[in-house]
């Protein structure tokens, strides 16, 4: 259920980008500016039936886009149960296991003592 409603909200998503992208606008906004505001989608498809359709199909794919991702929301929330780090057990090192022959077969030695310098520290200078 979960990836199908993804798959919505992706098919949701790209119709909405399409019609936002093909409406006319609707001032002259930065592009009447500098002499760029020709409305090639109205020559192409027609200028009130496609703005009509077009805004329908975005207003209507924005709620849509919304209602799915509030879903998608909710399920992603509800699947997870939160765990805190204080129930974890705590352990300092991790657990190594035993090897198969019963005892530990690594020696342990103990690490040398520093050698110790009979020399004095050299006298502060005035």
């Amino acid at each position: 259920m979960y990836t199908f409603l993804l798959a919505i909200l992706i098919i949701v998503s790209l119709a909405v980008m399409v019609a936002i992208l093909l409406q006319a606008g609707k001032g002259g906004g930065l592009a009447a500016s500098f002499g760029g505001a020709t409305t090639a989608a109205d020559s192409l498809i027609g200028s009130r039936q496609a703005g009509n359709l077009l805004t329908k199909v975005s207003w209507y794919g924005g709620g849509l886009f919304l209602f799915v991702s509030f879903l998608l929301g909710l399920m992603s929330n509800r699947t997870r149960v939160p765990r805190s780090v204080l129930d974890q057990p705590f352990s300092s090192a991790p657990a190594v296991p035993a090897p198969k022959g019963g005892a530990a077969t690594v020696p342990v030695t103990p690490i040398p003592a520093a050698p110790k310098t009979t020399t004095p520290p050299p006298p502060p200078k005035q």
